[in-house]
């Protein structure tokens, strides 16, 4: 997606610059999160009526949605303004141009360094598996595995969340053995196709954390709807063959 170029507005409202200036209005909401018309004129140091201008075509577009805004306890009269926030179609306009430079930047790191340099980035990227998930289990300690890993990949913009698999109620309890860790949106999955080994990280990282294997079932970069990894409740251990009653008693004579 392109921030599509303004026709003029009137006389002294020239066309040139009007794509860079409407693409900071949708940047400082990406950044700033949902904002009114007004403090977006503030902020950008425009005209309110330029500021308008520019929302009409961003939500024409899509980048934009209007939302009403939180009720609060104190109102002033007149009717609250609108909140403008920025949609999948505004975000992926910014994704792209990260993705691309991203892509640029592994290829070369491929390129001088080798897989394992590609490999040993990865494992870095996703250094905030390992430091956020004691935090927030700390903080909430009756969480499941795969639901404290939801917040942990929900906190940097995956879109977490857990479903259950009830083919495998196997415990005593008839609780589910293992749960689904689904991540709806993968802010790296353009550049993960190209270079699988952030996915491969992910799910090193998943394991590592939970001193259990995990197994990867799908991914976006890889054409998934969801990023799926399987979470077995308990860490697997080796068990011992087992020995027939028959085998034990002939042993035994």
């Amino acid at each position: 997606m392109e921030f599509e170029e303004a026709r003029p507005g009137g006389p002294g409202d020239p066309v040139t610059g009007d794509q860079s200036t409407r693409e900071r209005v949708a940047r400082s909401i990406l950044v700033n999160g949902p904002s009114t018309a007004a403090d977006l004129a503030v902020r950008l140091d425009l005209t309110p009526a330029a500021v308008r201008r520019h929302l009409d075509h961003l939500l024409a577009e899509g980048a934009l949605e209007a939302r009403d805004p939180r009720p609060t306890a104190t109102r002033g009269r007149g009717r609250p303004a609108k909140v403008f926030a920025i949609t999948d179609v505004g975000r992926a306009h910014f994704d792209q141009q990260y993705d691309d430079l991203a892509v640029q930047a592994l290829r070369y790191l491929s390129e001088t360094g080798g897989d394992e340099a590609v490999m040993e980035f990865a494992r870095r990227r996703v250094a905030f598996v390992e430091r956020d998930y004691e935090t927030v289990t700390t903080a909430d300690p009756d969480l499941t595995p795969a639901e404290a890993l939801a917040r942990v990949f929900s906190s940097e913009g995956y879109a977490a969340s857990v479903r259950t698999l009830p083919l495998l109620n196997n415990e005593s309890d008839g609780a589910a053995t293992a749960e689904q860790l689904c991540q709806q949106h993968c802010p790296v999955s353009h550049v993960a196709h190209e270079f699988p080994q952030l996915c491969e990280a992910e799910t090193e990282a998943i394991g590592r954390v939970l001193g259990r294997h995990v197994q990867r079932l799908a991914t976006i970069a890889h054409g998934d709807g969801v990023c799926t990894t399987c979470i077995p409740h308990t860490p697997q251990t080796t068990q011992r063959p087992l020995v027939s009653t028959s085998s034990t008693n002939e042993e035994t004579r």
